[in-house]
C-alpha cells in the first residue's frame, strides 16, 4: 500500500468511527422514546408514528434504524440483557480472584444495569410474550447467558468451601431475580432505599445464608446492610 492509501485509510477511521458513535447515539435516543411510549400505551398500541413523536423525528428516520416495531421492542429489551452482558463479567473480572468477592461484584453490577434500565426491565416481563418465537428464543438465551458468570462464581465459592453446598443455578437465578425487584417493585422499595442500601441490604441477607458459618467473620463486610 503506498503512502496515499496509508493517509486514505487513516483519514476514514475517524470519520467512520464518527458516523458508529452517531448511529449509537440516535438508537439510544430512539429507543428511550420507545421506552416511554410502550410504559404508556404497550406494544398493541405503540406505532412507529407515536415513537417518532416521542423522539421528535419523522417516521422515514425511524425506519432507517429499525424494520418495525417488533423489532423496536426486541431492542429495547436486548438492550438491557447486552448491558448485563457485558457489565457483569466486567465487574466479576474487576474483583479479583476471591470467590465471595466475585459474587458479590457481579451482583452489584446486575442491580446496577437494572437500575438504570428500570423501565425497559418492566417492558420485558410485561411485553416479551408478544415477540416471535424466534425473538423470544433470542431473549431466553441472552438471559440464561447473563446468568453464567454468577453460577460460575457461585460454583467457585462453593468448591473453595467459602459457602455452604448450594444449589448452584437455583442460588445464582436468586441473585438475578432479587436484582430485577428493584425494577418490579420499586413503588415498595424506593421511599425506602437507595440502589445502594438495597444491593447491600439483599448481599446481607443472601450471604448470611450461604456463607459457611466459619467464614462470617472473614466476610463481615457483606453481612450488615449500609445506611443510607
Amino acid at each position: 500500500m503506498n503512502t496515499d492509501s496509508l493517509t486514505q485509510v487513516s483519514g476514514a477511521e475517524p470519520v467512520e468511527a464518527a458516523r458508529d458513535a452517531r448511529t449509537r447515539a440516535r438508537r439510544r435516543q430512539l429507543l428511550a422514546a420507545a421506552v416511554k411510549v410502550l410504559q404508556g400505551k404497550g406494544s398493541e398500541q405503540m406505532s412507529m408514528q407515536s415513537v417518532a413523536q416521542e423522539a421528535g423525528v419523522s417516521v422515514g428516520l425511524i425506519y432507517r434504524y429499525f424494520a418495525s416495531k417488533e423489532e423496536v421492542l426486541r431492542s429495547v429489551i436486548v438492550g438491557v440483557l447486552e448491558d448485563i452482558e457485558a457489565r457483569v463479567p466486567a465487574a466479576i473480572l474487576a474483583a479479583g480472584a476471591d470467590p465471595v468477592d466475585r459474587v458479590a461484584a457481579g451482583f452489584d453490577a446486575y442491580c446496577r444495569v437494572i437500575a438504570e434500565n428500570s423501565e425497559a426491565a418492566v417492558i420485558t416481563y410485561r411485553e416479551s410474550s408478544r415477540l416471535s418465537a424466534e425473538n423470544r428464543k433470542v431473549i431466553k438465551d441472552l438471559e440464561m447467558a447473563s446468568v453464567k458468570p454468577l453460577s460460575q462464581a457461585t460454583q467457585d465459592a462453593v468448591d473453595a468451601g467459602l459457602f455452604a453446598p448450594v444449589d448452584v443455578d437455583l442460588f445464582a437465578y436468586n441473585l438475578v431475580l432479587l436484582a430485577h425487584g428493584w425494577a418490579l417493585k420499586s413503588w415498595y422499595f424506593q421511599p425506602q432505599h437507595t440502589v445502594d442500601s438495597y444491593i447491600s441490604g439483599q448481599l446481607a441477607l443472601v450471604l448470611s445464608a450461604a456463607l459457611a458459618p466459619e467464614h462470617h467473620t472473614e466476610y463481615s463486610r457483606y453481612l450488615t446492610a449500609k445506611e443510607d
